[in-house]
């Protein structure tokens, strides 16, 4: 199982440029002003000279006005977008169809109805499966992922929420087909928005062992 690997809530230059060099697919910033990983409005485009094509920058949004999402967007140079609130599949279509790759998040519980996924299925290309909490992710909290074996849509997933050293593993096992990559966030980091580096190499090696 080639399972790619995303890293969220990176913000400072130096902590950007160190992840750099284990070539994650994807690195995630958060566009969102009320969350610890916040980049900040000082935060430099020059930031990212360090990465490479081959690194998928991905802008994260919540509830966040078109305007909004396309300015930070092209200023970065970010062509894909991690919705991350309670945006409707009229929304993400607008945004795909405007050029953008869409990756629609959802917390999941217990009580997760898959069934509410059916009206994004031809308007997002990936879903990312989080913890429900009653913020909008980084809890650093696990569901049990086998309610995913619920799920039947044909559109590959990210698995978020509480993923650690300890679980990495376990992940590999998982009866899955459509799960595409896991997404590193909070039990790898210093404090928010300070990733630990040593800790992220070894869960790659764990992860494309």
């Amino acid at each position: 199982m080639d399972i790619k690997i995303k890293v969220c809530g990176m913000k400072y230059a130096a902590n950007i440029n160190s992840l750099a060099s284990l070539a994650p697919d994807f690195m995630g910033l958060i566009f969102y002003p009320p969350s610890k990983r916040f980049v900040g409005v000082e935060f430099d485009k020059n930031d990212l000279q360090s990465l490479t094509p081959d690194i998928n920058k991905i802008a994260v949004f919540v509830n966040a006005h078109t305007h909004e999402i396309t300015e930070f967007s092209g200023i970065y140079g970010i062509k894909t977008l991690q919705l991350h609130g309670d945006e409707h599949p009229d929304f993400c279509a607008s945004l795909k169809e405007s050029g953008f790759t869409i990756i629609k998040a959802f917390g999941v519980d217990a009580h997760f109805d898959f069934s509410i996924l059916d009206s994004y299925a031809n308007v997002v290309d990936y879903f990312l499966f989080d913890t429900k909490t009653s913020d909008y992710g980084g809890s650093g909290k696990c569901f049990d992922w086998q309610i995913l074996k619920n799920y039947k849509l044909k559109i590959p997933f990210f698995l978020s929420g509480g993923l650690d050293i300890d679980n990495l593993a376990t992940i590999k096992t998982l009866d899955l087909p459509m799960l595409y990559g896991v997404d590193l966030n909070s039990r790898f980091e210093i404090e928010p928005g300070l990733k630990d580096i040593d800790k992220l190499a070894e869960a790659f090696a764990i992860i494309r062992s």
